[in-house]
């Protein structure tokens, strides 16, 4: 997951050692994480035209996902909404502000959808694991990197790999196994959207070595962000 001293091209540390401070995320993972007590956005009134493309707010965007997520098929409405968001990545940056920490800002939580920005620190991992329900990932700032896996007799098989830069979106089918990687030495960031209660479902991991299958556990994977925080704030300590 990289060593210490990130520095970017121009010789900078890597984004996060500025601000290491808590604001209004809580450490937390994509698929993998269990529920996270965190900000919710209200939701604006309904039958408004978006106008996102000019400046990026919240609850404007929620409103505009609820709204497609009612139509016939909702991952690919929804996913017009997700693309015309992030086709300006700059502004969608400014609405959400700069990561400086692994985590979560959950935007909207329904048993209809979840909405929320996540947040990898400089070469962060994780596990493959599954959702249970489609999912969709727009990336507003750095790169995302995703292996695909297949459940197979023997076991999971990695069959594909997706790059994602800001301005990128990938959709994932409900039976999806994907791992993410950020390999970069500053922070990514990504609005993740998902067709049902993600913080409800059952979802599974599997061991990055042995690909053991193991339950989803949220205590185990808040444990392992909150580590990654902590490995992140000690290298900015000692840069």
């Amino acid at each position: 997951m990289g060593g210490s001293g990130f520095r970017d091209k121009s010789g900078m540390l890597g984004q996060g050692c500025r601000s290491m401070t808590r604001r209004t995320v809580v450490g937390g993972g994509l698929a993998a994480i269990g529920a996270v007590a965190v900000t919710q956005a209200g939701i604006a009134a309904p039958n408004r035209r978006s106008i996102m493309a000019q400046h990026f707010q919240r609850e404007r965007f929620v409103e505009d996902c609820l709204a497609a997520a009612k139509e016939g098929d909702s991952q690919a409405a929804v996913k017009e909404v997700l693309a015309r968001a992030v086709r300006d990545h700059s502004a969608v940056l400014s609405g959400l502000g700069e990561p400086t920490e692994a985590g979560l800002d959950v935007l909207h939580h329904s048993p209809q959808l979840t909405i929320f920005a996540a947040k990898w620190t400089p070469q962060m991992n994780l596990l493959p694991h599954d959702h249970g329900m489609w999912a969709l990932i727009g990336i507003y700032t750095g790169r995302e990197d995703n292996i695909l896996w297949r459940r197979e007799a023997a076991g999971l098989k990695a069959h594909s790999a997706n790059v994602l830069f800001a301005g990128d979106v990938a959709e994932l089918p409900a039976d999806a196994v994907h791992s993410v990687t950020n390999p970069l030495e500053r922070f990514t960031g990504g609005i993740h959207i998902y067709g049902g209660d993600f913080f409800a479902a059952e979802r599974s991991q599997w061991d990055p070595e042995t690909l053991r299958e193991q339950p989803s556990d949220g205590a185990t994977i808040r444990a392992m962000f909150d580590r990654e925080n902590a490995r992140r704030a000690k290298i900015c300590a000692t840069a």
